[in-house]
C-alpha cells in the first residue's frame, strides 16, 4: 500500500445529532477508514497522494459554510419551499438518528409530488458536498425530476469518515447507521411528497458497500441500487474480514451469497431491488473479483443464472452485461470499465449522456450516474398507462447519422413514443422508427413505450444500444495520473505517454495536466491548444 496502516485506536462514544443516538464506545481504526478509498492513492506514489489528499473534502466542516439548515419538527413542513430550492440543503430532526449521520438534500425547483427519491452515499475521506459536486446526480435530478439525499458520516463515527459497512451494529436492519439512512428516506418522502415505491440508493466504495447492505436489509424500501467499486452485502463483520473482502473476496457459491441477503431481509420477502454494479478492471483497492461476487449474489437473489441475457459496449472502454428477469426486464446489470482504477466513473460535458466532474476518485470515463438512472427508469414517461412494455426492441440498421429500430406491436396501442438517452425524440404509428441527424461513431440508448387511444403512456421497454458508424473525435483534459487510470495514457519509468500515439506527456503525477484528443478507437494525441477542455 506504500505506507504502514495506523494502529487501532478507540473512539469515545458518539454523540447523536437528533434524539437518542448515544452509543457505547467501540474499536475504530484509521486502517478501517482506508477500507474503501485511501489505499488507491497511497499506492500511486507520493506525488499523486499529496495532491489528491488536498482535493478531497473530509468530514462535516467541508460543508459547514454553504448548506442551509432546515428546521426540525413542525417547522420542517413550513420550510419545505426553501428546501425545494436547487441547492444543497441540510435537514435536521429526521428521527432518532442512532448512527449519528448528517442529512443533506438537493431538490430541483418545482419538483412535483410523487417524484422518485435517490440516496447517494460518499466514500471514505469524502463528504456530502464532495459527492454532490462531482457525481453528476444533481444534473440528472434536474433533467428527470427526482429528489436527492446525500447522507454524510464524519470522523466521530470513523477515523476517515467511512460509512461503517463492516460493523454489524451499523449495517443491519433497524440499527445504527442503517436505521439513520432509513429515517432519512422517511423524512425526505414527507418533506417533498415523494413516491415511496420509487426510492433508490447508490454509493461509492465504502458507500457502495453500505449500499449493498441497505439493499439486503431494506428490500421493502428500495426499488433499486447501484454499487460502485463496492463489495457484496454482508461480506464482512469485522475490520480484518473487511480487508479480506477488499483484496481477496471469499469465493462463495451464488447460493451462499444469496443466503446472506435473504437472512438480512425481513422474513417472507419476495420482491427484490434491481441492482447495478460498477467496477474498474485496474482497481487495486477493491479488487475486480468483488464485482463477480456481487453479480453472483444478486442474480441468485433474483433466481437467475450467471450468464447474461446480452452484453453491449457503451464506449470509453465500458462494457455492460445484462441479467433479465422472466419478463425480460433487466434485474441486474454489471458495468465493467477497462483500465479504470478505484473510483466513480464520470464523464464531464453538456451532452445528454454526460455528467459529473473529474476529481479524486471521480474518474473521467463514462457517466455512471446517467446509466444508473436509466437502468432504474427515472426518466420521463415512466409508464402510468396500462399497456405493457413493447417486447423485442432491436436495432435493424445503423449509418453514420441514423439508427433504425423495430419492436413487437402491442395490442391496443394507438402509437408509440421513442426515447433516446432518456429524452423523447419522436413518435411512431407502427412498430418501427428511424432516428436521424445523429453524430458519427457515437453510442445511443433507446427505449420505446406504447400509447393508448386516450394518450396514456404504458410501460417502457428494455433499453438497447446502437452505435453509429464512423468516429467522432473527443477531448479529455485531466492530470497525467487520471489519464493513465482512465486508459488514455500509460506510464513507464515514472513518465506518461499517450495511448496509441505514444507521445511523451511528462511526469506521471497529478500536477502535470494535458488535453488528449481521441482520433480513433484506442488512439490519443496531445492537443493542448486546438482541443476544447
Amino acid at each position: 500500500m506504500g505506507q504502514s496502516h495506523t494502529a487501532f485506536r478507540r473512539t469515545r462514544g458518539r454523540r447523536a445529532s437528533g434524539g437518542t443516538g448515544t452509543r457505547t464506545s467501540r474499536w475504530i481504526t484509521a486502517a478501517a477508514g482506508v477500507i474503501a478509498l485511501t489505499g488507491a492513492l497511497i499506492a500511486s506514489g507520493p506525488q499523486a497522494a499529496a495532491a489528491d489528499t488536498r482535493s478531497v473534502a473530509a468530514g462535516p466542516r467541508a460543508t459547514a459554510e454553504s448548506p442551509k439548515a432546515v428546521a426540525a419538527g413542525p417547522r420542517a413542513a413550513a420550510a419545505a419551499p426553501t428546501a425545494a430550492a436547487a441547492s444543497l440543503t441540510q435537514v435536521t430532526g429526521f428521527g432518532t438518528n442512532p448512527g449519528n449521520l448528517s442529512m443533506y438534500t438537493y431538490v430541483p425547483d418545482g419538483l412535483p409530488a410523487g417524484a422518485p427519491l435517490v440516496l447517494a452515499l460518499h466514500g471514505c475521506t469524502q463528504s456530502a458536498q464532495d459527492y454532490y459536486a462531482h457525481s453528476g446526480w444533481p444534473k440528472l435530478a434536474d433533467q428527470y425530476g427526482f429528489a436527492l439525499v446525500f447522507p454524510q458520516t464524519s470522523g466521530a463515527n470513523n477515523a476517515n469518515s467511512c460509512f461503517n459497512w463492516f460493523e454489524p451494529g451499523d449495517s443491519a436492519r433497524g440499527q445504527g447507521e442503517a436505521l439513520s439512512l432509513r429515517q432519512m428516506v422517511d423524512k425526505a418522502l414527507a418533506l417533498y411528497g415523494g413516491d415511496s415505491r420509487r426510492v433508490h440508493i447508490t454509493g461509492l466504495s465504502a458507500g457502495g458497500a453500505m449500499t449493498a447492505n441497505m439493499l439486503a436489509a431494506y428490500p421493502d424500501v428500495f426499488a433499486g441500487g447501484a454499487i460502485a467499486s463496492g463489495l457484496p452485502a454482508r461480506c464482512a463483520s469485522s475490520v480484518s474480514a473487511a480487508y479480506t473482502c477488499m483484496y481477496s473476496p471469499p469465493d462463495k457459491t451464488p447460493a451462499q451469497w444469496g443466503d446472506l441477503v435473504r437472512s438480512a431481509a425481513p422474513a417472507g420477502t419476495g420482491s427484490w431491488p434491481r441492482v447495478a454494479i460498477w467496477q474498474g478492471t485496474a482497481d487495486t483497492t477493491v479488487v475486480p473479483a468483488n464485482a463477480g461476487e456481487l453479480r453472483d449474489q444478486w442474480t441468485n437473489v433474483w433466481g437467475l443464472g450467471q450468464t447474461p441475457a446480452r452484453t453491449e459496449s457503451l464506449g470509453a472502454g465500458t462494457s455492460l452485461s445484462v441479467y433479465e428477469d422472466p419478463s425480460g426486464r433487466p434485474a441486474v446489470e454489471v458495468y465493467t470499465v477497462s483500465g479504470m482504477g478505484h473510483g466513480l466513473p464520470v464523464d464531464p460535458g453538456s451532452g445528454p449522456a454526460q455528467c459529473g466532474s473529474a476529481g479524486t476518485y471521480y474518474l473521467d470515463t463514462v457517466c455512471s450516474s446517467y446509466h444508473t438512472a436509466r437502468f432504474w427508469g427515472l426518466y420521463g414517461d415512466e409508464g402510468t398507462g396500462a399497456l405493457p412494455a413493447p417486447a423485442g426492441l432491436t436495432v435493424t440498421r445503423t449509418t453514420d447519422t441514423a439508427v433504425s429500430l423495430s419492436w413487437q406491436a402491442v395490442d391496443g396501442a394507438a402509437s408509440y413514443v421513442v426515447h433516446r438517452d432518456g429524452t423523447r425524440v419522436g413518435t411512431a404509428a407502427s412498430a418501427s422508427f428511424t432516428d436521424s441527424g445523429l453524430a458519427t461513431g457515437t453510442t445511443y440508448r433507446y427505449s420505446v413505450a406504447a400509447v393508448d387511444a386516450a394518450g396514456a403512456v404504458g410501460r417502457v421497454s428494455s433499453v438497447v444500444a446502437a452505435t453509429t458508424t464512423g468516429f467522432t473525435p473527443t477531448c479529455h483534459t485531466a492530470s497525467n495520473y487520471d489519464h493513465t487510470v482512465a486508459g488514455r495514457a500509460y506510464q513507464s519509468g515514472g513518465n506518461t505517454f499517450a495511448t496509441g500515439s505514444g507521445q511523451a506527456m511528462g511526469l506521471w503525477n497529478t500536477f502535470t495536466r494535458h488535453t488528449l484528443k481521441q482520433t480513433a478507437p484506442g488512439y490519443y494525441v496531445v492537443d493542448d491548444t486546438g482541443c476544447p477542455a
